[in-house]
C-alpha cells in the first residue's frame, strides 16, 4: 500500500500544523479580485455590534462595504487598524462603509481596541462564527485578519488574506467596486 501526499504546499495548513502559540493563522497577503460576472450571490448576515446595535447585510445594500475580520490580540490586526480607519475616513464622503467583524473578543474588549486604535466604524461581535459562516460559501475569510470588499449588491468583489500592508491595493479595490455600474 502506498501513502500519497499532496504535491503543493499549503502555507495556511503548514502554519496550523506547526502548532506554535501565536494564536492565529496569518494570511499571506494574497489579493483576489473577482470579476462581476464571476461573483456569487449577495452575502446575507446579521449581527450585534460591540455597543449592542443590530446590523444586517441589508443595512449596506447600495454601498460598497469593506469588511475586516479581526480580534484584539492579533498582532497584524493591531498594525493595520489605524490604516483601515484612515481609509474609512477617506472614503466616507463617497458612501463607502466599513465594518469590523471581531471573531474572538467580548464587546468590552472590542470597544477597548477601538478606543486604543481610534477605530470609529462599527464592529460586529462574532464569537459564535455566524457572520464568518455567512461568507464561507463565497470567498471565505480563511485567516485573521482578512479584509473583503463587497460591491453595491452585497457580493464579494475582492479579498485580502492577511494584513493590509499596501493601502494603495485596498484603495484600488474600493475604487474598482465604486466604478462598477449597478
Amino acid at each position: 500500500m502506498a501513502l500519497l501526499s499532496g504535491c503543493a504546499a499549503d502555507p495556511l495548513a503548514e502554519q496550523y500544523a506547526a502548532g506554535d502559540s501565536k494564536g492565529f493563522i496569518a494570511g499571506d497577503g494574497s489579493v483576489v479580485e473577482i470579476r462581476p460576472a464571476d461573483r456569487g450571490e449577495p452575502i446575507v448576515f446579521t449581527g450585534t455590534t460591540d455597543d449592542a446595535a443590530e446590523l444586517t447585510s441589508a443595512d449596506f445594500v447600495g454601498q460598497v462595504l469593506v469588511v475586516n475580520f479581526w480580534y484584539a490580540a492579533c498582532a497584524p490586526c493591531r498594525l493595520e487598524a489605524k490604516d483601515l480607519e484612515a481609509t474609512y475616513q477617506q472614503y466616507l464622503p463617497q458612501q463607502v462603509a466599513f465594518l469590523g467583524v471581531n471573531v474572538r473578543d467580548q464587546p468590552a474588549t472590542a470597544r477597548g481596541f477601538a478606543e486604543t486604535f481610534g477605530v470609529t466604524y462599527p464592529s460586529l461581535v462574532d464569537t459564535d462564527g455566524g457572520v464568518q459562516f455567512s461568507f464561507a460559501g463565497e470567498v471565505a475569510p480563511n485567516a485573521v485578519p482578512t479584509t473583503l470588499v463587497l460591491d453595491r449588491q452585497g457580493r464579494v468583489s475582492a479579498r485580502i488574506l492577511g494584513r493590509v500592508t499596501e493601502l494603495s491595493i485596498l484603495r484600488a479595490l474600493i475604487e474598482s467596486a465604486l466604478d462598477e455600474q449597478q
